[in-house]
């Protein structure tokens, strides 16, 4: 495979986790990937708190939206590499056939816009499902992709969702 990568994390509604993951991919990876997010049936808006927790972890949040992975599937969208589905439900649902044939892979993380409680705990749901994400992408980057063939290549993707 090539040295710079197309990845697109989906899940239902494209306003928390999969913008969550887009921002690590695009910011820890200096280059190497262009990230996107998608939504089944996007809610339009992006998750305030999930905005909140990125800024304060210093990750910028400039030109975040949510969108639907239809958008993605069109002619002249940019091919993909990578499909990573962050939570279950999306998983679950027919996608659209992707231009490319990506490798693709499930990373189930639980929504921490369904979190419930004190404004404190609703905040550490978020804290937490950006940690897990970033772990994940960190696995993410140490793989030498570009040596990996395709099989290897999803193996270990999505070994990286069990982790």
């Amino acid at each position: 495979m090539k040295g710079h990568y197309n990845v697109l994390f989906l899940c239902t509604g494209n306003s928390a986790r999969s913008i969550m993951a887009e921002v690590l991919a695009n910011q820890l990876s200096h280059g190497r990937f262009t990230a996107y997010s998608a939504g089944s049936t996007p809610r339009g808006q992006v998750n305030p708190m999930a905005l909140q927790v990125l800024q304060e972890t210093g990750f910028s949040t400039e030109g975040l939206r949510s969108k639907p992975w239809d958008e993605f599937a069109q002619p002249g969208a940019p091919e993909m590499d990578l499909v990573i589905t962050v939570c279950d439900r999306a998983a679950g649902e027919s996608c659209p056939v992707w231009p490319g044939h990506p490798v693709t892979a499930h990373w189930g993380v639980p929504d921490p816009a369904a979190a419930t409680g004190s404004a404190e705990e609703i905040h550490k749901a978020f804290t937490q499902t950006l940690m897990v994400l970033q772990q994940r992408i960190h696995l993410l980057l140490a793989l030498k992709i570009e040596a990996l063939d395709r099989l290897v290549l999803e193996s270990k993707v999505r070994e990286i969702g069990r982790s």
